[in-house]
């Protein structure tokens, strides 16, 4: 079974594609290709599931947010703009991330789940709470928040 969410991409693709928009035509050629690449990485080629395919989106959209930054401190200005709106692209493809409240409850529970009482047991606190987060926040947001918290 196909992941739903690859199969929106490949055909919001082709509708790029018609559209011969050049920077949605790459963006999504370039996020199926990542997602190839994954499914015959290891010892059997398989089909990603959508949590697999989410995995790699954040992957990519992640390397888009670092190059953006890295061509900016270069003073690389249209480089960067081009990474941030492949990263934006890739984004629409994400959950939506919670907002500052919605990461502050959930940490609150995190902690409490894992008994955690000071940035010692970070580790402990960082693994039940990214259970409860389950990607809809960014990892340094989460660390940011957890260790405010324990701190």
């Amino acid at each position: 079974m196909a992941a739903a969410l690859k199969g929106r991409i490949r055909s919001d693709l082709n509708s790029a594609m018609k559209a011969r928009d050049e920077l949605r035509t790459a963006t999504l050629r370039m996020a199926l290709a990542a997602m190839q690449l994954e499914e015959v990485a290891g010892a059997t080629a398989r089909e990603l599931t959508d949590d697999e395919v989410l995995t790699v989106l954040r992957r990519e959209t992640k390397k888009r947010r670092e190059a953006a930054d890295a061509f900016a401190a270069a003073g690389r200005a249209e480089s960067a703009a081009r990474e941030q709106a492949e990263g934006a692209l890739l984004e629409t493809y994400l959950p939506s991330q919670l907002s500052d409240e919605e990461l502050i409850e959930r940490v609150r529970a995190g902690i409490a789940e894992s008994a955690a009482t000071s940035v010692r047991d970070m580790g402990r606190a960082m693994k039940a709470v990214q259970a409860l987060v389950a990607g809809q926040a960014d990892g340094g947001r989460v660390a940011a928040e957890v260790k405010r918290q324990l701190g």
